[in-house]
């Protein structure tokens, strides 16, 4: 075990940013705990006890403790019923809000994600909500985590300069994430996790109501348009986007486009994003 008491501060800087390189990036605990010394202990107590049971003559049987009220109905059954009644739950919440400030305040008071529990606070959205164009990702990272605004970090950089390579900036777009808060160690968001924040997104795309709407990566791109294919197949379609709310339900055209983030580590697949972009600019211009 690594003695943080006889490293040099150097040392221990450099220990902090491999972990935070590796995805820990965040303590539960003051002390480290050895779960899986914890688990053999918790496996070998219920042995030692019937071990002890029987080494006593006459001892009476034990009856077997009754499974708690939860556990009587098959697993997958409660695991159903509690989806259903968070992804109700953020539905109704969802539907309630008739602004977008109040869509951010339902989802502060919403307490169906448990990401909500590990990230530090809400990522809601950045740029104008009156853009006609509206760019979704996936989720927050570890800069958006701690600024509160979405694509901050080197992604974002990055997707600020292909907007600007056909004109636009952040006060000509809107975006936002479909799921809000970060998920631990910038791991991708479960289906359940993106299933249970949708409501909220598809909310959020309602009240902006842009003309076009940009789906990046693929979790965005398969969350909001059904698509089942890779962004590599993806992307370079025309799609439809079904766009609900107080009015006429109406029909936005939708663009998929890979994630600058995505770009960052595969940086000869830029070409496709330029292709798109301008694609992109094409149709917002005719």
């Amino acid at each position: 075990m690594i003695d943080a008491a006889q490293m040099t501060r150097a040392e221990l800087d450099a220990l902090l940013r491999w972990y935070e390189a590796m995805g820990v990036d965040m303590a539960v605990d003051d002390q480290p705990h050895d779960r899986f010394a914890e688990f053999a202990a918790e496996a070998a107590r219920p042995r030692a006890e019937a071990g002890e049971a029987r080494a006593q003559p006459g001892a009476p049987a034990r009856a077997a403790p009754a499974a708690p009220a939860l556990m009587r109905e098959p697993i997958q059954k409660v695991l159903a019923a509690t989806a259903e009644d968070v992804t109700r739950a953020a539905q109704e919440a969802a539907a309630a809000a008739t602004t977008l400030d109040e869509l951010r305040a339902a989802l502060d008071a919403f307490e169906g994600c448990s990401l909500k529990r590990t990230a530090s606070q809400l990522v809601f959205s950045d740029g104008n909500p009156q853009a006609r164009i509206m760019l979704v990702g996936e989720a927050p990272g570890a800069d958006e985590d701690r600024a509160g605004r979405p694509f901050v970090g080197r992604a974002g950089h990055l997707l600020d300069l292909m907007l600007a390579s056909i004109g636009l900036d952040r006060e000509k777009v809107y975006i936002a994430n479909v799921v809000p808060w970060r998920p631990p160690g910038n791991r991708t968001p479960t289906p359940a996790e993106m299933a249970i924040c949708l409501p909220f997104t598809r909310r959020q795309i309602e009240l902006v109501s842009p003309d076009y709407l940009v789906c990046l990566g693929a979790a965005a791109t398969q969350t909001l348009l059904g698509v089942k294919d890779g962004i590599g197949r993806a992307r370079g379609r025309a799609y439809e986007y079904e766009l609900g709310g107080a009015g006429e339900p109406r029909n936005i055209r939708a663009f998929a486009m890979l994630h600058p983030a995505y770009l960052l580590r595969q940086p000869a697949n830029k070409k496709y994003a330029w292709a798109d972009l301008r694609a992109l600019k094409k149709v917002i211009e005719g």
